[in-house]
């Protein structure tokens, strides 16, 4: 990971990491910040912010200075958008990253996985 990613997620850290629900796990090349199981946000490999906002709120958070739609596998990903400039400024990340969990707050937890199983072995003869 790059030190971009490590700073921003050092910094988004510093915004979620003591409320309750939150987690953090490795995806995207980065990391990701999530809420019941809900990604709220992440750092990515690029040092890019990447949100969570719902398809009800992308066309406004695309609008904001610095935002644009996420692509992934060729295709928009509508409901997620990436945020290229404005995050230096600590208010400013504050700001998208309260605009993220204000959208997932409202979403129920996501059930967690059960264990996989482990694969039955031929029996020996």
């Amino acid at each position: 990971m790059s030190i971009a990613t490590d700073e921003l997620a050092h910094r988004v850290r510093g915004l979620l990491g003591d409320r309750p629900g939150v987690t953090e796990k490795k995806m995207f090349g980065g990391y990701g910040f999530m809420l019941n199981g809900n990604m709220v946000c992440g750092a990515m490999s690029t040092g890019y912010l990447l949100l969570r906002v719902g398809a009800e709120l992308h066309a406004e958070a695309i609008r904001r200075p610095g935002a644009q739609t996420m692509h992934h596998g060729g295709r928009d990903m509508i409901g997620f958008v990436e945020v290229t400039d404005d995050i230096e400024d600590d208010d400013n990340l504050r700001g998208w990253v309260e605009f993220a969990w204000n959208f997932v707050k409202a979403l129920p937890p996501k059930p967690e996985k059960a264990p996989a199983k482990a694969p039955k072995r031929p029996a020996k003869r």
